[in-house]
């Protein structure tokens, strides 16, 4: 299948990325080309950004959580747009495990057969930008990268210093964009904002795109996508007939999902049915219930001063209908969220406290799943992620444990995933692909139905 792409990579973090993506998706538009974006690695901040500019949700390409195979299912049969592109992570050749190349975007786009367009930082540098580029393009046997955007330019003289300077790599420079402390993206998570923030954010994003767009060479952009090479056939998902409902949270709380996961419950035959644990007052009629991630800690107040909403969950629960929770979901169904003196009541299923905290955990987990739960009726070894400023305090004695961690900071050293009931809740968040957990939950929540 021949699929226009791209990938969009950075020397390091912060050098600009999802700004000169999202910038490079509204020009593509603006020049009539529909823009399916995709992001390296198993981030959920940055996709909030690229979906707000190109309104289509993002999808996650991650090597470590779907593998090969996996990935180039998900790439090939999401590009359904005129162009598709893909933000990097980190640094260029920054994968998993230190020396590896594993899960980097450069293993990405090794994968996918992408052209890259790789930007650097030349705030504080000239002539020695051409020793960075270069370094990258011959780093690795074959780099992928075609073409360079300067970022953070200072003056026209500047700009001349770099240019010429690389010349000798024979790269063309497809973009040079001034510095502006104005065109940055805010790092603040997506998750917390009202919708009047939403709002307010997404005119900001319009406004740096529009501005940057101007500095970008978007006719050699869309040159660079469309000389791609075939990926081969696509691949059709094949859906069942429906078979249950699943209750799927969703609002300025808990917003943290892999698109391909909820694709997942409703190729298996589940339907979506989502709500606001924040706003509403009753849950959707349902077979099942799926709490995602996001940052609960942010409307804590809010959440607790649901109380019919958290009794109808707690109850639920007892009811043994199944319910599986990451993370943010997790801790709402902890006895309450603190954070430095203020204490708010959350669902209380699970005898346990969580204590927010300066530190961020951010890993890829890897482990063995050692109980049968709501979303998995096999015993496997897993593969996962977590992310997350918050600890579990208190945890009661006879807890039962899913996973055992051979990678990861889990909930408790070497554990994650507390059991209660029919209901399974984790720090680690998981690609349902790489399992056959969209089967069992939906399977599940078919026999909860058929009570």
């Amino acid at each position: 299948m021949k699929i226009p792409r791209i990938v969009i990579a950075g020397s390091t973090s912060g050098v600009g990325k999802t700004s000169i993506t999202c910038s490079i998706i509204y020009a593509l538009q603006k020049h009539g080309f529909s823009v399916q974006p995709f992001k390296v690695g198993p981030d959920y901040i940055d996709p909030g950004y690229l979906s707000s500019i190109s309104k289509h949700e993002t999808y996650n390409l991650d090597a470590w959580l779907m593998g090969k195979n996996k990935l180039l299912t998900s790439f090939i049969s999401n590009s359904n747009s005129d162009i598709s592109i893909i933000e990097g992570v980190m640094g260029y050749y920054d994968g998993f495990g230190g020396n590896s190349n594993y899960a980097s975007t450069h293993h990405v786009a090794s994968l996918t057969k992408s052209s890259v367009v790789l930007v650097l930082d030349a705030s504080k540098t000239s002539r020695s930008i051409a020793a960075t580029a270069l370094g990258f393009i011959k780093f690795h046997r074959n780099s992928h990268i075609v073409g360079i955007i300067l970022n953070k330019i200072g003056s026209k003289k500047h700009e001349l210093l770099c240019r010429t300077a690389l010349e000798q790599t024979k790269i063309p420079i497809v973009g040079v964009i001034p510095k502006n402390h104005l065109l940055g993206m805010s790092s603040r998570h997506l998750g917390l904002i009202s919708t009047l923030e939403e709002k307010t954010l997404k005119a900001k994003i319009i406004k740096i795109s529009k501005i940057i767009s101007k500095f970008i060479d978007i006719d050699k952009i869309i040159k660079i996508s469309k000389n791609s090479v075939d990926l081969g056939r696509e691949h059709r998902p094949v859906y069942k007939k429906t078979k249950a409902t699943i209750a799927v949270a969703l609002d300025t709380s808990f917003n943290f999902y892999y698109q391909d996961n909820l694709q997942a419950l409703r190729r298996e035959g589940a339907i979506l049915k989502f709500f606001s644990p924040v706003n509403d007052k009753k849950i959707p009629k349902c077979d099942g219930l799926y709490i995602g991630g996001g940052f609960p800690e942010i409307l804590a107040k809010s959440l607790a001063k649901n109380q019919h909403m958290k009794e109808s969950i707690k109850k639920m629960s007892e009811d043994d209908l199944p319910i599986y929770a990451e993370c943010g979901g997790l801790m709402y169904l902890t006895k309450s969220i603190s954070s430095k003196d203020k204490k708010y009541k959350m669902i209380g299923l699970f005898d346990a406290e969580t204590k927010m905290t300066n530190k961020m955990k951010l890993n890829y987990t890897k482990g063995r799943i050692v109980s049968k739960n709501s979303i998995s009726d096999k015993l496997h070894d897993f593969r996962g992620h977590e992310f997350h400023y918050s600890h579990l305090e208190y945890v009661s004695s006879d807890s039962k444990f899913a996973y055992n961690l051979e990678i990861g900071e889990g909930i408790e050293k070497c554990h994650d995933g507390l059991i209660q009931n029919n209901t399974l809740a984790s720090y680690g968040h998981l690609y349902f692909d790489s399992s056959n957990y969209a089967e069992a939950f939906v399977k599940n929540c078919t026999s909860y139905s058929r009570r």
